[in-house]
């Protein structure tokens, strides 16, 4: 048996070139098809990575309770200086507690590639934010100096937004900011943020004396349950605390869901397509080959044999397409950085096409799948063919 289906096999395969055409059909459909599909959720993949980046493990992130982002949450100044002396913060060489009241708008800006209007998020902070996000420097210009009209730009907005050079004169508010420095930070959401003094921000909308998160570093990695017990616990304040992976990791589920669920659709709806592309295909090679497969049966090869043989040779060409159609998008898209709306937090979010290579495995296993849905009815046939009708087949 064993030798019958790598004899048939072997035919099989070595007859390819005489079906060039309808081969390279088969080929190009099932490419397509994990093109778009890795294309779509890299998008997903990339968007998760920048939030992963984002979740440093150290720092706590407090909101008000029942508010699920910084957007829909306030916290007054009173209430920020009963959180900075919860026991669980981490403290610098003076004893100042190392936290940062930050606030949080939006502002319209255009966008680089499209000149449409978008919402950049503009993020006040105080001079302890840079002790905190212990992971940001600045990478061109220098830091904002504060009590004064300037801000700092991420590097990703830069990218992605027009006129975010340093020197660059902005109207936003009621006030004329000047970008005078741009910071990196490992990657994170903030590159796609724009950063003042929170104590200009205020009154430039007012804002009063309001935040709208605190972030604080932790004294040590088990000093969070502590944190959280002591803030959620005292009467002064209603607030909720959660460490910042856990906050990032739930920013972007509803983009996420979005996007692999549009991905999902359109792999289903053009996968049945390059499926009834490779039916046609091992048909038409089923049909070339009637009076070699009769005459093989004829000389005793058994019909598993046969099956085997037309299924392997699906199954190469499904292979063939998976791998080209990765290439082509791991070469095309890994790494491309744009901008997308965050639908939680109504702001832009820049990142990068993740093509991983957990996206590109399953891309190959669909294609796999999509062989053998394409050649198992085509081997059914020739399993079956009468050999005596066969034989007689022109």
């Amino acid at each position: 048996m064993l030798s019958q289906i790598i004899a048939v096999t072997g035919v099989n395969i070595r007859s390819i070139p005489a079906r060039f055409g309808s081969s390279t059909v088969a080929v190009i459909g099932i490419a397509g098809v994990v093109l778009v599909f890795v294309a779509v959720l890299s998008i997903a993949e990339g968007v998760a990575a920048t939030m992963k980046a984002s979740g440093d493990p150290g720092l706590v992130l407090i909101l008000r309770a029942g508010s699920d982002t910084e957007m829909t949450s306030g916290l007054a100044g009173d209430a920020v200086r009963v959180i900075q002396d919860a026991p669980g913060i981490a403290r610098d060489s003076a004893g100042a507690p190392m936290t940062s009241p930050e606030l949080f708008v939006v502002v319209d800006h255009p966008l680089k590639r499209s000149g449409t209007a978008a919402n950049v998020p503009l993020r006040g902070v105080s001079p302890e934010a840079f002790k905190v996000h212990e992971r940001l420097k600045i990478v061109e210009g220098r830091n904002l100096e504060f009590g004064k009209n300037e801000i700092i730009a991420g590097r990703a907005a830069t990218r992605q937004f027009v006129n975010l050079n340093v020197g660059t004169k902005l109207t936003w508010g009621e006030n004329t900011w000047t970008l005078v420095g741009v910071f990196e930070e490992g990657g994170s959401v903030s590159e796609s943020e724009l950063w003042c003094d929170v104590k200009v921000l205020q009154p430039a909308y007012r804002r009063g004396n309001s935040y709208q998160s605190v972030y604080a570093r932790l004294s040590s990695p088990d000093s969070f349950q502590q944190l959280k017990d002591s803030l959620t616990s005292n009467p002064q304040l209603t607030v909720s605390a959660m460490r910042a992976p856990d906050y990032y990791g739930s920013q972007t589920e509803t983009l996420q869901g979005i996007i692999r669920t549009i991905g999902g659709i359109i792999a289903v709806l053009m996968g049945i397509g390059a499926v009834f592309g490779a039916v046609i295909t091992m048909y038409t090679a089923v049909a070339s080959r009637t009076r070699e497969i009769a005459t093989l049966r004829a000389l005793g090869f058994g019909s598993v044999p046969v099956v085997v043989s037309v299924i392997v040779e699906a199954v190469l060409l499904g292979i063939v397409g998976g791998v080209i159609g990765g290439a082509i998008a791991w070469f095309a898209f890994d790494g491309f950085e744009t901008a997308t709306m965050n639908f939680q937090s109504f702001s832009q979010i820049a990142f990068k096409f993740a093509v991983t290579p957990q996206l590109l495995t399953t891309a190959l296993m669909i294609s796999l799948v999509m062989g053998i849905a394409g050649g198992l009815l085509p081997a059914i046939r020739a399993a079956r063919l009468p050999v005596v009708t066969a034989l007689r087949e022109l």
